[in-house]
């Protein structure tokens, strides 16, 4: 049973009083609601009414909504609810995480290249403040994954990079802050992403490190983060093969779980060779990294039998609700193990002062977005843009010497047609505008469906200019790759709009060229010929402009590459 005395809680005898007094004074159902953490997507009073009042839920996470919307909706929350609830977000990368007209000031990435932990508090601080303006209370980070894969892109740029001791820096770092604002951290994805480069929303994960390899790594710093006072982790449906057999010996492979319905790697790992005392949240139940190891009626229940305290989102929340109800009645869910469960649920409530609810005056909003956190922002982005290369000895380029720009914009398919061509494409054209270039921006095959869907535009896509022309009408090629990939592929790579699209590089050796990732770090395996690199880390604005000022010389490179961006291969460094 948890130590609500001991770290991270340290709670005194009024809120143990209050934890112990509310369970006794819970129903079943209550009990059962406060297992779960519901995926708002309606925010109208009647919905949440019921969430609150029927279901009883003891968390919530949203999706959309303005910002008044936002904290309108997390006001009811709390209104509605008999007992507090957790209210989380996703603050990775600055307050963006928590609400739509919040700052991204910098990516895990971002602050891994920057090396100095100021972009880290900066990031962390921005996040706290939007995050608590809206009523937040708990933030689903840090992302504390170490990438030693190349071709990871679940956690490329969320993660803080490949070095442990930077990892636990930036992740201690990032506590500090949110603890200086009241919010809890959620550190993810134990046992660790990173090492493979599936995506648990389309497959369980597999962390195949040794024991040896993954104490030395993920489990250095798990332990330090824990020793520090982490609150609460997230696990991902991610399975550790090689602790599982050292804790289970003869495991058959078919036998093989997920952490989140592993009780050896939450119990014999987590709390006790780890010595974890917080909260254990499920990362989100609807993914196929959960639900391809057994039916909804076996995980629902199974997740807390294994050890895990809360289950991040509904299905369908009577049906998931009976399902975990049947699980309690059956036994699979001991009573030992639900009391456990409902003393972390609400000593975590506790030690944020939840028993004593004051929810944030909605002058607070004025924070979010405010000219001072997107300062913070520019400030980001100056210190950890990234060159890579530049082998041809291209940089900086003068407007004046190379005025006409030719930018091929390298964008993931849009979901529909209706959704318009990335933003980020206008932006950087306006940037480079205001630098002093002519920039001739090539359509892509979206960008001509969206203007008139016609066959012919395949074909069009595929209609190079001559040499001669490209050399009479142009200075320099811009290159900038925006690709996004989040539950749809395992892994993201360089997608161009059409086959033999006029959008893959030919140019290199008819102009000079530079290649600019407005996202992944590892694009460089699929376009190796680019002489001069650049990693810009995000496709905000301020990170636009930086780009723009350290492209032409008027700021220097500050940010340091790992050595995963060669993706182990010798002719990306040429």
């Amino acid at each position: 049973m948890v130590d609500l005395r001991a770290k991270p809680f340290f709670l005194n005898d009024e809120q143990i009083h209050w934890v112990e007094d509310t369970i006794s004074s819970m129903t079943k159902e209550e009990k059962i609601g406060q297992l779960f953490i519901n995926l708002t997507l309606r925010r109208d009073e009647e919905t949440i009414t019921k969430l609150c009042k029927e279901y009883h839920i003891g968390g919530v996470r949203w999706q959309g909504g303005t910002l008044d919307e936002v904290y309108e909706q997390n006001r009811m929350f709390q209104e509605k609810s008999r007992i507090p609830v957790l209210i989380a977000a996703n603050c990775e990368a600055g307050g963006n995480g928590a609400v739509g007209e919040g700052t991204l000031v910098a990516t895990g990435a971002a602050c891994a290249a920057s090396h100095t932990l100021q972009t880290v508090r900066d990031m962390a601080r921005v996040g706290a403040e939007e995050a608590a303006a809206i009523g937040c209370n708990w933030t689903f980070a840090p992302v504390c994954d170490v990438v030693s894969n190349w071709r990871n892109t679940i956690v490329n740029t969320r993660a803080f990079g490949n070095e442990p001791e930077q990892i636990i820096s930036c992740s201690k770092t990032y506590m500090e802050e949110m603890k200086n604002h009241g919010i809890a951290c959620a550190a993810k994805h134990f046992p660790g992403d990173g090492s493979e480069e599936r995506d648990q929303h389309l497959v369980m994960g597999c962390n195949d490190l040794s024991c040896e390899e993954w104490d030395a790594s993920f489990g250095k710093v798990y332990s330090s983060l824990i020793d520090a006072g982490l609150e609460s982790i997230m696990v991902g449906h991610i399975c550790q093969p090689a602790y599982s057999r050292r804790f289970l010996p003869g495991l058959n492979d078919e036998d093989i779980r997920p952490a989140t319905m592993a009780p050896e790697l939450l119990n014999n790992l987590l709390r006790e060779q780890l010595g974890f005392n917080g909260l254990i949240v499920t990362d989100a139940s609807h993914m196929a990294g959960l639900n391809a190891v057994g039916s909804r009626r076996e995980v629902v229940p199974g997740v807390i039998a294994a050890g895990c305290d809360m289950l991040l989102f509904f299905n369908d929340p009577e049906e998931d609700l009976a399902y975990m109800k049947a699980g309690v009645d059956s036994g699979i869910i001991s009573q030992e193990r639900l009391s456990d469960a409902l003393h972390r649920i609400l000593g975590l409530k506790a030690k944020l002062g939840l028993n004593h609810l004051s929810f944030p005056p909605k002058t607070g909003l004025k924070t979010v977005g405010c000219k001072e956190h997107h300062h913070a922002a520019a400030k980001a982005a100056d210190e950890s843009i990234t060159l890579v290369k530049d082998t041809q000895h291209l940089l900086p380029v003068s407007p004046k010497e190379k005025k006409r720009v030719l930018l091929y914009f390298l964008q993931s398919a849009p979901v529909s047609l209706l959704d318009g061509s990335d933003k980020a494409k206008k932006a950087l054209i306006e940037e480079l505008k205001s630098a002093g270039f002519q920039v001739t921006a090539e359509p892509d095959y979206y960008e001509l469906e969206m203007a008139g869907q016609n066959k012919a535009n395949r074909g069009r896509m595929m209609a190079k200019h001559t040499m001669e022309k490209v050399h009479a009408d142009y200075d320099l090629c811009l290159v900038a790759i925006n690709m996004k990939g989040y539950a749809q592929s395992n892994n993201t790579r360089v997608v161009y709009s059409v086959g033999h699209s006029y959008e893959i590089p030919w140019y290199v050796h008819e102009l000079p060229t530079i290649c600019v990732s407005l996202n992944y770090t590892n694009h460089l395996i699929d376009v190796p010929m680019m002489k001069t690199f650049v990693n810009a880390y995000s496709s905000e604005r301020e990170y636009l402009h930086a780009l723009v000022e350290k492209l032409t010389g008027k700021s220097p490179f500050k940010g340091k590459a790992n050595n995963l961006v060669w993706c182990g291969r010798w002719d990306t460094r040429l």
